[in-house]
């Protein structure tokens, strides 16, 4: 599929989708640039995408295939792509693989997730398959026994291991734990969330010849973001260009030109129709490492949304669910807290509130089985030993973080270094 002039794209969303088509209401007939459009609003855009009398496709959902991007079991979030889109994505994402570092003849094992409508085996297996050099893929998915799965890494000479950091850091344990190597493999590609430092010396005492590099940056919802950097910094990331649009903008939504200043990172998809991505917040802060050149550098979960070792959540997902349960209405104020410790992630929930923190315990503990209730993936990563539990952080409404600059609550704190 080509790439769509960004005018006629904007006239088929305002002509085809009864969402986009309300957005831009107030705007005139013909809009050309980007910054005339307002920033997609989440809430909205997952409200009008539903499976049933979806108000966001352009068309009836006749042929297409469909993942889950990430919701809590009472408000999945669902992404659409026709036959075409999806090939032209992960040919793209294929192309930028090279530029990760595979090499012709690479047998790269796939350690992503499968199944329940989750896309990062399936993305993977296939940027691999339409990536334009020759490889030996073996599709061995981050579920099975890690035994066969080194097994299988030894009997193929595996020279790359793709996964989550949460996956390859696990095989890595169980590997040195029975005094075992792979010494063959040659790339660590991780992806869907952030590599820490803490984390090497373990890769490293498991593939001893191995480089740990990011195999680029994309999601089911937003699409095409980044295409890896090699170099010593895995946070750096170069826009696929001329597919996507990618733009860093500040508080009020104006872009940010300067480098090295953060700001979100919001995304144009220049060839999807049937679900189409006009500005939409891909969730991540950024900040423009060369403008120039479309690269720039990874720098955490905007409020949109946070990660949480293999573990997405919607930041109006969990204040749902904390508004839903505190039915007395004692919570004045919530922050999501990313917390690093003892080498694996964790979150907080920073709940303000006028009496001691004694005097709400049973929220406390209904509010963290209302959140496991309703995102079992949290759960099973920390029974599995992935994230930390999730905790309960009473404060007063004057120790929840505001923005020095505009007094605004911070809705996401990460406080985890930099990977």
């Amino acid at each position: 599929m080509p790439v769509q002039p960004l005018a006629e794209l904007i006239r088929f969303a305002r002509h085809n989708s009864p969402f986009y088509q309300e957005l831009y209401a107030r705007l005139p007939d013909r809009v050309a640039h980007l910054t005339d459009l307002p920033v997609v609003p989440q809430a909205d855009f997952w409200q009008a995408n539903s499976p049933r009398h979806n108000r966001l496709l352009t068309a009836p959902l006749d042929e297409a295939v469909v993942f889950r991007s990430g919701g809590t079991t009472g408000s999945p979030k669902f992404s659409y792509y026709t036959r075409t889109e999806w090939r032209d994505f992960t040919a793209a994402f294929g192309a930028g693989l090279v530029t990760a570092g595979l090499r012709p003849g690479h047998r790269v094992a796939d350690l992503f997730y499968a199944g329940d409508l989750y896309a990062s085996f399936s993305f993977i297996l296939d940027s691999l398959h339409r990536s334009p050099v020759a490889n030996v893929r073996l599709p061995l998915g981050g579920a099975a026994p890690w035994e066969s799965t080194a097994a299988t890494l030894e009997e193929f000479g595996a020279q790359i291991v793709a996964g989550t950091p949460t996956t390859l850091c696990s095989l890595a344990e169980r590997l040195t734990a029975a005094g075992r190597t792979l010494p063959d493999v040659e790339l660590l590609f991780f992806g869907g969330e952030c590599l820490f430092g803490d984390q090497l010396p373990l890769l490293k005492a498991a593939f001893p010849q191995a480089e740990a590099r990011s195999l680029g940056y994309a999601s089911v919802d937003a699409g095409l973001l980044g295409e890896a950097v090699p170099g010593s910094d895995p946070r750096v990331h170069r826009a696929f260009t001329p597919y996507t649009a990618v733009e860093i903008l500040d508080e009020d939504d104006l872009p940010v030109d300067a480098e090295g200043v953060p700001g979100r990172l919001v995304v144009t998809d220049l060839r999807r129709r049937l679900m189409p991505v006009l500005r939409y917040p891909a969730g991540d802060r950024a900040a423009w490492v060369d403008r120039d050149a479309g690269m720039f550098r990874i720098l955490g979960r905007a409020e949109e949304g946070v990660r949480v070792g293999p573990v997405s959540l919607y930041t109006q997902d969990v204040h749902d669910i904390v508004t839903a349960t505190d039915a007395t209405g004692e919570v004045s104020g919530l922050q999501l807290v990313v917390r690093r410790q003892d080498g694996r992630d964790g979150l907080i929930l920073r709940l303000a509130t006028g009496e001691p923190a004694h005097r709400h315990a049973a929220l406390g503990e209904s509010i963290t089985k209302a959140v496991l209730a309703q995102r079992p993936l949290y759960a099973s990563a920390t029974t599995a030993g992935y994230v930390n539990p999730l905790a309960i952080e009473w404060v007063r409404h004057r120790d929840l973080e505001v923005n020095n600059r505009t007094g605004k609550l911070i809705r996401v704190v990460d406080e985890r270094p930099h990977s």
